[in-house]
């Protein structure tokens, strides 16, 4: 936007409405667009047949456009893809020659024509290759020894170990196809995964050799085993990263003992930028892996093979149909500040979604979006291309950067606004002549070191000019004025200001102080960030007049109390009692002349000062009071105030507190009358107990007593006194 109006301002762009709110009446908006160059149409079928020569194929709309892009500014347009019909096929059959895979060998001499015939609703114009591939010649994949070298299937017959072999390059002949693999025979090798990276490497790169043309190119791998990557090579001593270069020889891979396998990434790389789809056709053991792979693969796909084979060329044009009907847009590499965004449009209404936008299984249109945020330091136009994976065709895109207002040209040559003709007025700025600088050309270039004065307006690189807190008016920083005139900005860059000092109580630096360069200045009793420490010590004196008790520091005018000492002057001592043991000895030996320092009292107990009181009652008033027992038995009092000169002052009452000895004979009458009791209350409970019993046999008594039944019958042992006799012949005549 420029201001082409006598009343010049300083800013030249903004927006609209504060442009015009200034007064500027030309306003330049520069847009970008888009501009089509070449647009074919898609290529039909009946007409293509009936040409001669053959056109090219189009498949992808339009061709080429030109697009005029704006710092900031997205531009939008449309691409369209149509598969094209009867669209020619270059397919190149990779296979894993080890010996376990002998059935399948057999299944693949017939692949040519059998394929040709099976896709002829697809395409007339098939071409097809064959190569295979086994291992690198190298201790610990291959057993060097030259019996084995020259038939590792001993005593089954089988052809010499190999890295990758070019057999057949793509042809249209099935027959011949079919005679070529059937003089393959399978090899072995000692372990399982294979060099099969190696042989998609080469097959991908060696163009004239394999003999791709300008079709859709796909290379179908078939094994039945892993893979080898980047890195696996050192356990034969291979140790040179892959170059991705051709290196065939007679048909054969001759760098396989020199370099690496190939890591994933240039597998990705090397088949995207050639545009092969690959088919994996690999055993149902090995497909969850390969399905990994597949997904690092743009444009790839994985089929389960038979065991034998059979299922090769079904499995093809599943794959071939999955991908041919899925379009994945690539662009190159995109210049400095360029971006692009893709947003795909299926079919049926359905959205792409994967790939960012790039990725559609139902083949459709696509719009795409193309962002500049910076014009090029040279403004030049730059060209990228947009193209479908695995498709040859793509569309040119130049890129037009609009880095200057049309204004320019109406420039003001030794402009009275540029400090009195020293520049040229262009687009409502000042282009200084030579010799001069600033804004409005104000500086003279002789005056200062640097062409860049706003260098000498900068802290270092990573700081903004004047901090962000001022101009550079000829190299020299101008700080802004603040609404509030107490608070201003100052320094050479303008870096300090006075008022974002740190804060107290809701005030600066807490009241006590002044801010200079977002630092407090704090006054003579005042100390911390904020100025909220008081160095004034009162609040911190014990009742002993000392600060903290000479148990702590005073900061803030608050204690921070040492060891086990707490409180608001350190004064409470809940674990003091370790102490009072600590300094007992010293304390006995020296006011009784007794303990276990008694010999070494001097020696030992010499920071001690002792003052000798006659009773605890006398010793002073505060916490630090001790009550220990002495080698007598008996109980002593002292307390102890710790000096700042690290001595320990220490009170003893004189008045010691004894145990007095037993009287025996309360003891001894205590003893008699307890036993005496004790035998008493013994009896009384056994008389209880034994009334207790008696009157339970009495009750069981009576009980049993009430329930006695006696029988009236004779006593069957009693026998009568009397005797009867009958006299036999007595017929009772008297």
């Amino acid at each position: 936007m420029s201001d082409q109006t006598q009343g010049f301002k300083h800013s030249r762009c903004d927006y609209n409405n504060s442009l015009r709110n200034a007064g500027c009446i030309d306003i330049e908006n520069p847009r970008g667009k888009v501009t089509v160059n070449k647009d074919k149409p898609f290529t039909n079928r009946i007409i293509y047949e009936s040409q001669t020569p053959k056109p090219e194929i189009i498949q992808i709309q339009p061709q080429k456009l030109t697009l005029n892009l704006r710092s900031g500014e997205s531009q939008k347009f449309t691409l369209k893809f149509k598969r094209a019909e009867d669209y020619s096929i270059d397919l190149y059959f990779l296979m894993d020659l080890s010996n376990s895979m002998q059935s399948n060998l057999e299944n693949v001499k017939n692949l040519g024509t059998e394929l040709a015939k099976a896709m002829q609703h697809i395409t007339k114009n098939l071409r097809i290759g064959f190569g295979s591939f086994l291992e690198k010649l190298v201790m610990p994949f291959i057993m060097m020894t030259p019996k084995y070298l020259q038939n590792p299937c001993f005593p089954n017959d089988c052809s010499a170990p190999f890295s990758y072999k070019h057999v057949l390059n793509l042809t249209d002949n099935g027959t011949l196809f079919a005679q070529e693999v059937s003089k393959q025979k399978t090899s072995g090798n000692l372990d399982s995964p294979e060099a099969g990276f190696d042989a998609i490497m080469q097959a991908a790169v060696c163009t004239e050799v394999i003999g791709w043309s300008n079709a859709t190119r796909l290379l179908v791998f078939s094994t039945d085993a892993g893979f080898h990557f980047a890195g696996d090579g050192k356990l034969g001593g291979v140790v040179h990263p892959n170059d991705g270069k051709c290196h065939l020889e007679n048909n054969m891979y001759t760098k396989s003992n020199y370099f690496d396998y190939p890591t994933i990434s240039q597998l990705v790389d090397t088949l995207s930028n050639n545009n092969i789809q690959t088919i994996f056709a690999v055993t149902e053991q090995f497909r969850d892996l390969y399905e990994e792979l597949s997904t690092l693969i743009p444009k790839s796909a994985v089929g389960t093979l038979s065991t034998n084979s059979s299922n090769v060329i079904q499995l093809i044009i599943d794959a071939y149909n999955s991908l041919s009907s899925e379009v994945i847009l690539e662009n190159s590499k995109l210049p400095a500040n360029v971006s692009i965004s893709y947003i795909s449009h299926c079919k049926h209404g359905v959205s792409g979604s994967g790939e960012k936008g790039r990725k559609c299984s139902n083949i459709s249109i696509g719009d795409e979006k193309i962002m500049v945020t910076e014009c090029p330091s040279e403004g030049k136009s730059e060209t990228i291309r947009i193209n479908p994976l695995g498709f040859n065709e793509s569309v040119e895109i130049v890129l037009n950067f609009i880095c200057e207002c049309e204004c320019h040209k109406d420039r003001i040559l030794n402009s009275q606004n540029c400090s009195n003709g020293n520049g040229t007025l262009e687009c409502g700025i000042c282009r200084c002549n030579e010799g001069r600088l600033g804004r409005l050309c104000e500086c003279s270039q002789a005056e200062f070191l640097t062409d860049d004065l706003d260098a000498n307006c900068r802290m270092n690189n990573g700081t903004d000019i004047c901090s962000n807190n001022g101009e550079c008016v000829c190299g020299m920083c101008e700080c802004k004025k603040r609404d509030n005139p107490v608070e201003r900005y100052s320094g050479k860059f303008c870096e300090c200001d006075n008022f974002n000092c740190d804060r107290s109580n809701d005030k600066l630096c807490g009241g006590h102080g002044r801010c200079e360069c977002r630092k407090c200045i704090c006054d003579a009793n005042y100390t911390g960030s904020a100025c909220e420490c008081p160095l004034d010590t009162t609040t911190c004196l014990a009742s002993n007049n000392l600060v903290c008790n000479g148990h702590g520091t005073c900061e803030c005018g608050v204690c921070k109390c040492k060891d086990q000492f707490e409180g608001p002057t350190c004064e409470i001592c809940p674990t003091c009692s370790r102490i009072c043991t600590q300094y007992k000895d010293c304390g006995e030996c020296q006011q009784f002349g007794t303990g276990s320092k008694k010999q070494t009292c001097g020696e030992e107990c010499k920071s001690f000062s002792l003052k000798p009181v006659n009773t605890k009652e006398e010793l002073p008033k505060q916490p630090n009071h001790c009550k220990e027992r002495d080698i007598d038995d008996c109980w002593f009092f002292f307390t102890y105030t710790i000096k700042n000169d690290d001595k320990i002052e220490v009170h003893v009452a004189e008045k010691k507190e004894c145990p007095s000895g037993p009287d025996i004979i309360p003891i001894v009458a205590g003893m008699v009358a307890g036993i005496v009791l004790i035998g008493l209350a013994l009896l009384l409970i056994w008389k209880l107990l034994m009334v207790i019993h008696d009157r339970r046999e009495f009750a069981k008594f009576e009980k049993e007593k009430m329930n006695a039944r006696w029988d009236t019958g004779d006593n069957p042992i009693y026998k009568s006194a009397v005797t009867t006799v009958m006299n036999p012949k007595y017929e009772g005549k008297s």
